[in-house]
């Protein structure tokens, strides 16, 4: 695997939803990261709801933390709901935290 998608990822985990006190990327919100020849990086993101208040700050907000990595030109971020978002889609850790078990 390309190393800038594990230093994107890192700096995903410091993106958090405003809602929620879990990262994005623990949340499940992140479904891909990919970076391509040109260095361009394509991230394929769900939100916990389609009504989400708060999806263009978390659209920005990833979109930065992606463009800290080192070589990095163009982010882009896609928005689906296909698969809709659940919580079985979390991290163990971020489950733990908001005491889904």
């Amino acid at each position: 695997m390309d190393k800038r998608i594990d230093l994107i990822i890192e700096n995903l985990k410091e993106v958090y939803d405003p809602e929620i006190p879990v990262n994005v990327y623990d949340l499940g919100l992140i479904y891909n990261v990919d970076v391509d020849e040109n260095n361009n990086v394509n991230i394929l993101m769900t939100l916990t709801a389609p009504g989400c208040p708060v999806v263009d700050v978390l659209v920005e907000e990833i979109s930065e933390a992606a463009k800290k990595v080192e070589t990095i030109e163009n982010v882009n971020v896609e928005l689906t709901f296909e698969p809709p978002w659940d919580k079985s889609m979390m991290s163990e850790e971020a489950r733990l935290e908001l005491g889904f078990f």
